[in-house]
């Protein structure tokens, strides 16, 4: 469990008591990117793929990762990123368990918990390396990782046979596999369409829980990156 902070609104001066939330590594142990006390926390104005994410080491068995960058929405409506101490948090290194751990969700309540919840799935799975992709698809937000291509709808429109079709695409060109997240499904003739392209379908339910629609993201979830 990380140590609690104090962290000060520089819009209001208002100072919150503040612990970053801890996410679970593939190894199965909670992860929590360490904060540093005397840094101070800046209003978010813009956003940028890179300032969401941070290196974390974790402390059990030292596999580095990216995790979502650690934020407290303010009672004066300014969202505040939490300073994080430089570095990453080490330990000697164990080796981890060769069976998956159960894997723990992340609850979706916007838009980015989408994002993140399919990218700690991703992790779960053996993937490596995620970030964004180099490519905006034409819905939703892509992710990629080595070898692979994601896609996280986060919309409550149901992903359409072009969808799908347009993230088979992608990937083809650039010579990886993908997968499909989304909050609200699938329209019948996407289900049909991926089937036929070899895409695995997930639906994101509010736990941040993948549920598995197709028979091939069935057996990704059981078999994880290869």
């Amino acid at each position: 469990m990380s140590e609690s902070v104090s962290v000060r609104c520089p819009v209001c001066r208002r100072e919150h008591l503040y612990e970053a939330p801890a996410y679970p590594c593939e190894c199965g142990e909670p992860v929590s990117p360490p904060l540093d006390p005397h840094g101070i926390a800046s209003a978010v104005i813009h956003r940028a793929w890179d300032d969401e994410w941070v290196s974390v080491r974790c402390t059990a068995c030292g596999q580095e990762g990216e995790w979502p960058r650690p934020e407290l929405g303010c009672s004066c409506g300014t969202m505040l990123r939490v300073p994080v101490a430089q570095g990453a948090t080490g330990a000697p290194r164990r080796n981890a368990a060769s069976a998956r751990r159960p894997f723990q969700p992340v609850t979706i309540r916007t838009a980015r918990d989408a994002v993140t919840a399919a990218a700690v799935y991703l992790r779960w799975l053996g993937y490596r390396d995620i970030r964004r992709a180099d490519q905006r698809p034409p819905t939703g937000i892509g992710i990629a990782a080595h070898g692979l291509l994601a896609q996280v709808d986060p919309t409550v429109r149901p992903a359409s046979l072009r969808d799908v079709e347009c993230l088979w695409l992608t990937a083809m060109t650039e010579s990886a596999a993908c997968v499909y997240f989304s909050l609200a499904g699938y329209a019948p003739d996407a289900r049909s369409r991926a089937d036929t392209l070899g895409v695995p379908l997930f639906v994101l339910d509010l736990t941040g829980t993948p549920q598995p629609v197709n028979s091939l993201a069935d057996e990704l979830d059981a078999t994880g990156a290869r």
